[in-house]
Parts: structure tokens; sequence; C-alpha cells
């Protein structure tokens, strides 16, 4: 079968299309026959070993695809030869076929695309675990995304409007910010142009915000902050801007803020039962149109690399997804 391989850490250009042996399913595992495979932002850090997960090399990256089961090993109940699936994969889903445990494994409902699922497990997830588990988002309370043209950015705004927040949308570029506008945004903050601490207040008549949803990081992350409101809660997603921000701890005591962490992955190993809550809560918002998610491009599997330098250089609305 063809996977797309990093043999050694560097940049997507030197990812390799090879042939290798297709898997089989250990006890408790499915092998699935992959249709649709997400590209994240990390995926580009973990080919270069700049990330928390360092898999063993050779390795593919990737970590959610939609397909449809092959077979199943000893143990195996809930699910079929032939049955629509998606799952979280951590890296290894830019292949023909890949092998995961069934808890892993999530159910497909009739009419839903694999593109589509296959960009849901990660963004998606994440942002619903940020917004209803951590940061207990109220209908009414108003919710500041940075990074929103992005996959996690699209995510938060979508779930945000699904569960009654106002939403103020922010990123560097004008088409970033018109994306958003198309998405619900209510509201939208250019940091390139603005300052993102003075229009924050502002949108907020001085009260300040409610919810920051933060997956960038760099010096956003504490001018952000001192827009947020009393009691608001400061959500960190990740630090796609490259730098890890050192928060004065003392607007926390001012604000009566919480800075609230959100490690997803994590998540699924501890509380697997709540992310099965969640990913129905997703796949219902789906079929009744309230969550749309948009696809920036479909990629064939050879051009995963050119999919990954699209995500490199900011490109990127939405999410990308490569087909084998």
């Amino acid at each position: 079968m063809k996977a797309v391989l990093c043999t050694h850490y560097a940049g997507p250009e030197e990812l390799e299309i090879a042939d290798i042996d297709p898997p089989s399913a250990g006890p408790g595992e499915v092998v699935v026959a992959v249709r649709a495979a997400g590209l994240n932002f990390f995926d580009t850090l973990i080919i270069e070993n700049k990330y928390q997960f360092k898999p063993e090399l050779p390795f593919s990256p990737g970590a959610e695809v939609a397909g449809e089961v092959l077979h199943t090993g000893a143990g195996v109940t809930a699910f079929r030869p032939g049955d629509r699936v998606m799952a979280y994969t951590v890296w290894g889903g830019a292949r023909e076929q890949v092998v995961v445990p069934e808890d892993s494994v999530i159910a497909m409902p009739d009419g839903l695309d694999f593109t589509v699922a296959a960009g849901l497990i990660v963004t998606y997830g994440t942002s619903l675990h940020a917004l209803r588990d951590r940061a207990k988002l109220q209908p009414g309370e108003t919710l500041a995304v940075l990074g929103a043209s992005g996959g996690v950015g699209q995510a938060a705004i979508e779930i945000g409007k699904a569960m009654g927040a106002r939403v103020i949308a922010c990123a560097s570029a004008d088409d970033k910010l018109e994306f958003c506008r198309s998405l619900r945004a209510d509201e939208t903050v250019n940091y390139s142009t603005e300052d993102l601490k003075t229009r924050l207040k502002e949108l907020t008549g001085g009260k300040g915000v409610d919810v920051i949803y933060d997956p960038v990081g760099a010096d956003l992350a504490e001018a952000a902050f001192r827009a947020i409101g009393w009691k608001g809660r400061f959500l960190v997603i990740g630090f796609a801007g490259g730098g890890i921000p050192k928060m004065p701890l003392n607007l926390a005591l001012l604000k009566g803020a919480d800075i609230v962490g959100v490690f997803w992955g994590d998540h699924l190993k501890r509380e697997p039962a709540l992310h099965r809550t969640n990913m129905a809560q997703l796949l219902d918002w789906v079929l009744e149109g309230k969550v749309k998610p948009h696809i920036h491009k479909v990629y064939p599997l050879k051009q995963t690399a050119d999919a990954l330098q699209a995500i490199a250089r900011r490109e990127v609305l939405g999410k990308v997804i490569v087909t084998p």
C-alpha cells in the first residue's frame, strides 16, 4: 500500500511516498481503509521533531482519518468490516490503510462525507472540549478567538455560535476576517493593524471578554489577556505563533480570571466517555447544519508535502484534507 513517510526529521519537502506492507489488526484493533485524512498545524512540527509527540521513524503524518473498516482483531465487538468510521490516530493517517485501537474509532452517520468527517476530530474536538468542558461557556457570553481563520479557530467560532455566545474573531489579515464573518462571527479584529487589547475592550463596552481562546500564544496572549473581563477564562490551546508567553500573574489576580490549560490529547485518554459524548454532539450539530466545516482544499495523497507547506505558510482557511 502507499504511504507518506517521514524517514528523517525535516520539512515537508523531504517526505517520501513509499510502498509498504498493509497492517494487520491485533487484539482490540481495527484496520481502516483510509478515504480521507485530516492534516493540522502540529503535523508540520512533528515531522521536524518540534512537537511533544515524537513517533519512532519512519512514520506518516496525519492525526485523523475517515474510511471503512477492512478487518478487526480479536475482541473487537463494536465494528464490522464495511462500517463507515472516523478515528484519531495521533499520527500515521496519511496512508492507504491504518490500524487503530477500537476505543479510538467512532461510527460515522449515514450521509456524512468522508472529507468532512476527517476534518472534525482534532479541531472541533479540541474546541468543544475547550469551550464546554474547560471554559463552561454560557449563552450570551463574549468569546474572543485568536488565530480565528485557522482550523481550530474556525471550529471555535462555529461552536461558540452553536453554544449561544457572541463571537469576536481575531486574525492577521482582512481576507481572513472576511472568512470569519462568513462563519457568522459577530465582530472582527485585525491584530496586524489594530491594538488587540484596545479593540477588545471597545467591542465589549469596557467590560472585557468572558472567554479568550488562544491557539497562537507569542505576543498576542498578554495583549488579549489584558482585555479579559471579571472572572474571565483564558484558554491555552497552543503556540502556533512560535513563542510560549510568560503571563504576568497579577493580571489574573486583578481580574479574578482563570488561565485554563486545554490538553485535548490527554483528555481523550483520561476521559474517553466524555470525548465520545462530545463527538456525538458535534455529529448532531453537523447533521443539523449548525456546524459546517470549511474544507480549504483536498489534496491527493502524493501531494501531502504541498498540503503541509500551505499550512506552514499560514495560507489555509479551515481544514486541509488528503485522500489516498
